[in-house]
């Protein structure tokens, strides 16, 4: 397979591999793949069971489709091409509207150091971005501003946006937020959690930087 179709059919095996795990469902969520000077993200309205490694649309990076066909490309696909634009460590993109990640999101708040797992987004919180409607400029503004240098933040009434610098980091970020998200839930029921000490994050930050394959392809 030469590069292009083997790109293809990563992101269908990563959109496949996400709704296996429950983390999407239907038609939600979309997933991209940086190219050198463009990307591949998933279709508009297609269900994730029915879609076929061909189905990926090309864009460019000032917006335009590269390669005509007859699918248009998720309608949340300005947000995938400003993160590739501002962030040159990211090479992939998982959106989801996974359960738990999902109904932390209309609280509009961040996820705290409750857990040192914390740390797999990149930072001590897990920020949350604020609401705007989808596919919008401004909800990609939001969630550029949140996301920051961080791989994984929460969008607002929304769902999650996990990066990575390929798919299988993005995607296992986004699994092990989506399980954070229900673990901090559960200890809601309870109370108040002790949150970990900046300087307790710290040193799991530091830790994390040689922790896991998972920039490995």
């Amino acid at each position: 397979m030469n590069d292009d179709t083997c790109m293809r059919q990563n992101l269908y095996e990563t959109i496949i591999q996400l709704n296996n795990l429950g983390l999407n469902h239907g038609a939600t969520g979309n997933c991209s793949i940086r190219k050198e000077n463009s990307f591949l993200i998933s279709p508009s309205g297609i269900g994730n069971n029915l879609l076929k490694p061909d189905h990926m649309v090309e864009m460019n990076m000032d917006g335009t489709i590269k390669k005509i066909n007859k699918y248009e490309p998720s309608s949340e696909w300005k947000f995938h091409k400003d993160i590739f634009e501002k962030r040159n460590d990211v090479n992939a993109i998982v959106h989801t509207h996974s359960l738990y990640a999902s109904a932390l999101s209309v609280f509009g708040k961040p996820i705290p150091q409750f857990h040192y797992m914390i740390a797999v987004s990149g930072g001590k919180v897990i920020p949350c971005a604020k609401y705007a409607i989808f596919g919008s400029q401004q909800l990609s503004n939001n969630i550029i501003k949140s996301l920051g240098k961080q791989k994984a933040c929460l969008i607002s009434n929304h769902g999650l946006v996990s990066v990575g610098s390929n798919l299988k980091e993005s995607a296992n970020i986004a699994e092990e937020v989506e399980h954070l998200s229900q673990m901090y839930m559960e200890v809601k029921l309870h109370g108040e959690p002790n949150l970990l000490s900046d300087d307790e994050m710290n040193e799991v930050l530091v830790r994390f930087q040689s922790y896991g394959d998972w920039k490995k392809e």
